[in-house]
């Protein structure tokens, strides 16, 4: 079975392209960064393809820094560069993808933490105050 699912945020805004042809279709690429666990602190850039109605809804919704939980597969593939040597490729295609946060915990992510504000109490009301 050839399975991949990774949650990360695209380290830039997905490219989307058109395909040649009586019928063009949406082919949307970029890369996905994956936090390691354990000793080894770091990030994983992972090369990602969606294709069709997948790649127009990562166009309209999907920007740099969004956190995104993918299902895909491995597709692995080699063209010879150039200069005359082959260059061997690894992605994920995507074939499910979803918001890894809210909309509301990204704009909260965002914006500058408020200070708390305390509301002075009169001292001769305190003694009509439910707690002292």
């Amino acid at each position: 079975m050839n399975k991949a699912i990774i949650t990360g945020r695209w380290t830039k805004d997905p490219e989307v392209r058109y395909s040649q042809g009586a019928e063009p279709m949406a082919i949307a690429k970029g890369t996905i960064a994956v936090d390691r666990k354990g000793k080894d602190k770091g990030a994983d850039f992972i090369s990602v393809v969606a294709f069709g109605k997948t790649a127009e809804i990562i166009q309209k919704y999907f920007k740099k820094g969004m956190k995104a939980d993918i299902c895909g597969h491995i597709q692995t593939g080699s063209y010879d560069h150039k200069d005359g040597y082959k260059v061997y490729t690894t992605e994920v295609v995507i074939d499910d993808i979803e918001f890894g946060e809210s909309k509301k915990s990204q704009e909260t992510a965002t914006q500058p933490a408020q200070t708390e504000q305390w509301m002075e109490v009169p001292a001769d009301d305190a003694d009509d105050l439910p707690f002292n």
